[in-house]
């Protein structure tokens, strides 16, 4: 077989635009191979929001193709292709129920729901008791989810997408009203559960190149619903892409295997 041959990518975007009065989306281009955990990356109005509910499927594409698999959508009952995409977001945890247990709410993620009522299947909770287990929470199991704490609630909405057969799971800036010790411990977990068997690709939603860890191997950066740079992490985080991403003079620096963002600084290409 040619090495020039390119395999079947788990998730790809072609000429993706979206388009409400204004262009919300410019002919966005995107493919995630398999193996590849990925970060989104730009500031606020960028596009991340829109371009994350298109492929979830809860915003329509003016024009444009978003494949998963073999799945196109427009072609296919996207119903049944969001079963192997996962969303963890904080929109979704603003229409959970406060007395609903976390086991429930990884429940409801069997059949895309987001509040579970009745009794499941003994299948089920074999199931959402082993998800609960790989996401740390069994001790969390009957607590109510207004009991938890924004951290815990985040590792629940990773069960509850867990709960189906993803083959590729958006976090949608979950570290987002974490204090620093709790993101660290998330960070470490999200980390974890990648390299745990059975792992989804990994697409990671954010405005802070604080929180790519090194599991996030490639950067797709946006400005104003464009593809500003997109590939392997150390070409995307320069200084001068930022800058251009963010609309202000930034520096980007690396401490071992992280990167933090000064602004206002000198901006070179890379800082180590």
């Amino acid at each position: 077989m040619s090495e020039m041959k390119k395999t079947k990518p788990i998730f790809a975007v072609e000429q993706l635009r979206v388009e409400r009065e204004v262009v919300i989306l410019h002919e966005v281009n995107w493919r995630v191979e398999r193996g590849q955990h990925w970060v989104i990356l730009g500031a606020n109005g960028s596009g991340k929001t829109s371009l994350l509910s298109a492929l979830t499927g809860y915003l329509m594409p003016t024009s444009g193709e978003i494949r998963i698999g073999t799945a196109t959508f427009g072609a296919a009952d996207w119903r049944e292709v969001r079963r192997s995409v996962g969303l963890v977001s904080s929109s979704l945890g603003h229409q959970i129920e406060p007395g609903q247990t976390a086991r429930a709410v990884v429940l409801s993620g069997s059949d895309a729901q987001i509040n579970f009522w009745g009794r499941p299947a003994a299948a089920v909770e074999r199931h959402a008791r082993r998800i609960l287990q790989r996401v740390k929470a069994t001790h969390l199991a009957e607590r109510e989810w207004r009991y938890l704490s924004q951290g815990e609630r985040q590792r629940v909405l990773i069960g509850r997408a867990l709960m189906a057969r993803l083959r590729i799971m958006f976090l949608d800036e979950p570290c987002s009203g974490l204090d620093p010790v709790a993101r660290e411990d998330f960070l470490k977990f999200l980390t974890a559960l990648a390299r745990g068997p059975h792992a989804p690709t990994l697409v990671l939603v954010t405005h802070h190149v604080e929180e790519i860890v090194p599991l996030f191997g490639q950067v797709l950066l946006l400005r104003k619903g464009r593809t500003l740079a997109s590939g392997p992490r150390e070409k995307v985080l320069t200084s001068a892409n930022l800058s251009a991403t963010f609309g202000a003079p930034t520096t980007v620096r690396r401490t071992g295997s992280r990167y933090r963002l000064e602004i206002g600084r000198h901006v070179g290409s890379f800082a180590q």
